[in-house]
């Protein structure tokens, strides 16, 4: 009897296994069918003017070389897809990288149908634009909530990976992290979707979808290993929930409108957390407050652990900053901080971030620090000799002992040493005076200036 009950269960077994694999190859059919004809392929040209030149150029002169090697164009093509998001209007979200400073650019449908685009309005901060075309009979993509994904949901990649040849291929994986942040150089905001679905180069400015069909990502970037250029199954897609914001100020206004809080932030490690008694790791602290901005006037302060924003859990500075930035200026925001081990809400009305080139957050990768260095007070020399700025002053570290922990943990010469624990410096003899009255501590901050900004060091006094 038993061995009847063990085949009747494994038959039952395949049936549904057979069933459910069926079941997720007819809902990906579905979703590419629906989704395709909304991704394009986009091709930018850029001319560029000049002309070779000859090594013994500087021996005999450019005159001779001039005449026989005149000016000449060179056009150079790049590759990249796109989504229309609005079939009405045309437009089309892609990556700012695959169109920047470009000349030309042309969409390419499944149809077969070319237009000529033109830029609606770029984002390199975040690596977005919206181009527009002129057409009729156009498919569009719907928007998901990118917040509603789950790490192990299934997502689809499509896109035109190495050629134009290969357009609107289709790949599967899934939601491998959320919240990756530090993955593209030069790009300010970053919240990345990772997966493992294979994207190539030429998937930039491509879809990720859900299987209900819906854009929950614009495939960004790779993580490669070694000089390959593909698919190492580390992919990242800027959440729609992000795209879309920025996609609806660059349509209405023809910029970005980001919220300015006014502070420098970094990320809190296990050495800061311990030495400021945190619970956990979570969250962002404060390593400067800009003069006169909307931090200063809420009343923030150097030191002060950010742990929620707007009622929403802080994960770290990458978080923090774009929490801020999608935030509308002129809103009034709670803002939940822990200061000295204490824990309490600060009201910040936010402005717009400004123009000019003025500083939201700095996330500097935190080093950790011992004793073991020498320093000296900031005057002209040491100025010269480190480069500093006229305008800064305290105890500046001269030398770093190559066997000490201030040189195993990489304190650099030329940094300016501005607090220790919550005792400010101004001199050398200052810095000596605060660390003699270290007790028993186990461990404490120093806040460092270095190259323009402000960092903590967390110091492990044993």
């Amino acid at each position: 009897m038993k061995k009847y009950i063990l085949v009747f269960t494994l038959l039952i077994f395949v049936s549904l296994h057979g069933q459910s694999a069926k079941y997720f190859s007819e809902t990906f059919a579905d979703v590419v069918k629906n989704v395709n004809p909304a991704v394009v392929t986009i091709t930018s040209e850029k001319v560029q003017s000049g002309r070779f030149q000859h090594p013994f150029e500087e021996f005999f002169g450019d005159d001779f070389f001039r005449y026989y090697s005149p000016e000449r164009e060179r056009r150079s093509q790049a590759l990249g897809s796109g989504v229309i998001v609005d079939a009405v209007n045309g437009y089309i979200l892609t990556n700012n990288h695959v169109v920047q400073d470009a000349d030309e650019i042309s969409i390419f449908l499944m149809d077969e149908r070319e237009f000529e685009a033109e830029v609606v309005g770029t984002d390199p901060k975040s690596d977005l634009a919206v181009l527009r075309i002129d057409a009729d009979n156009l498919t569009g993509v719907r928007l998901g909530d990118s917040d509603g994904l789950d790490v192990g949901e299934w997502v689809l990649a499509i896109g035109s990976p190495f050629s134009a040849n290969l357009s609107h291929t289709v790949t599967a994986g899934i939601v491998s992290a959320k919240g990756r942040s530090s993955v593209i150089g030069g790009v300010d905001y970053q919240d990345f979707i990772q997966t493992d679905a294979a994207i190539n180069p030429g998937n930039s400015g491509g879809a990720l979808v859900n299987l209900e069909g819906k854009l929950v990502g614009i495939n960004t970037a790779i993580a490669t290993g070694g000089y390959m250029r593909s698919n190492a199954g580390v992919g990242f897609a800027i959440p729609s929930n992000l795209a879309k914001r920025i996609m609806d100020d660059l349509i209405s206004e023809g910029r970005v409108i980001r919220a300015w809080l006014g502070v420098f932030i970094q990320d809190v490690n296990d050495g800061i957390a311990k030495a400021l008694d945190l619970p956990d790791r979570s969250g962002a602290v404060v390593t400067e407050v800009v003069d006169d901005s909307p931090a200063e006037k809420a009343g923030f302060k150097v030191e002060d652990v950010v742990r929620s924003f707007g009622g929403t859990k802080v994960r770290d500075s990458s978080h923090l900053k774009n929490l801020v930035s999608s935030s509308q200026p002129d809103s009034r925001e709670a803002v939940e901080i822990i200061r000295r081990g204490r824990n309490r809400t600060l009201r910040v009305n936010l402005v717009e971030l400004p123009e000019e080139d003025v500083i939201f957050a700095s996330r500097s990768a935190p080093s950790s620090l011992a004793l073991g260095m020498r320093v000296e007070d900031l005057d002209a020399s040491t100025s010269r000799r480190f480069r500093l700025g006229e305008e800064e002053s305290g105890a500046v570290v001269v030398e770093v002992s190559s066997s000490g922990a201030a040189s195993r943990a990489g304190v650099q010469p030329g940094d300016i040493i501005k607090r220790v624990g919550d005792r400010e410096v101004d001199s050398a003899r200052q810095l000596r005076d605060a660390l003699s009255k270290l007790d028993d501590e186990e461990s404490v901050l120093l806040l460092i200036r270095r190259r323009g900004g402000s960092i903590f060091l967390p110091v492990d006094l044993n």
